[in-house]
């Protein structure tokens, strides 16, 4: 691992502990249990004792992301991953637990916060950024649409990713959309589940049964 790597391993780890701080200063005001879940329409469904919400979802969160950087190092193909693709993986986690995290604290101060319309805005870009990459990334065991029949044909791999791009990409934008609306949010989820998922992975294997 190079030092440039040791350098961004020990900041964005860090950056995944920060929220602790915060939450260390609001823990006398924070009721005993947590909301940590919410449902389509911002109904908290699942909770955890305000100690477990200040360290141990910083904690796990820290211990996900160097799992998730374990697996890209030591990845036999790694050259091959997009380098911005990369990136955005080891940022991910990090940036996503300094929003996350915050806003479970302020939400459980009575702050009013709209969940159900902030975690698929942030999803959404998610999806459309990693699709705008997608094609970019070779073959990998780590990042991508990892199918038996993707990993063992590079043309395979290309012309999924290709189209897996785009309708990511277009997935993302009904995950932000379904921000914005208060109906049909299940229905719309689960085409976007089709779009983003199904439909690949069936273009693939039709591949595989031409030959490619």
């Amino acid at each position: 691992m190079t030092r440039k790597m040791n350098r961004t391993l020990v900041i964005t780890t860090l950056l995944c502990l920060l929220p602790i701080i915060p939450g260390l200063i609001v823990y006398p005001d924070l009721p005993d249990q947590i909301a940590i879940h919410w449902n389509t329409a911002g109904e908290a469904d699942n909770f955890t004792s305000k100690a477990i919400a200040v360290w141990g979802l910083p904690l796990l969160m820290a211990a996900i992301h160097l799992f998730t950087i374990f697996m890209i190092n030591n990845d036999p193909k790694k050259e091959n991953t997009a380098k911005a693709l990369k990136q955005l993986i080891i940022w991910l986690i990090p940036i996503m637990t300094l929003i996350i995290v915050p806003i479970t604290l302020f939400k459980a101060l009575g702050y009013d916060i709209r969940i159900e319309s902030i975690a698929p805005i942030l999803v959404g870009l998610i999806f459309i950024i990693c699709g705008n990459y997608m094609p970019k990334s070779k073959q990998n065991f780590t990042v991508g649409i990892k199918l038996p029949w993707t990993l063992t044909s590079e043309e395979n791999w290309n012309k999924t990713h290709r189209l897996a791009g785009y309708l990511w990409i277009i997935g993302g934008l009904g995950m932000i959309l379904t921000g914005f609306i208060n109906f049909a949010q299940i229905l719309i989820m689960i085409i976007l589940v089709v779009i983003i998922v199904i439909i690949p992975t069936v273009y693939s294997f039709v591949l595989y049964k031409k030959g490619i």
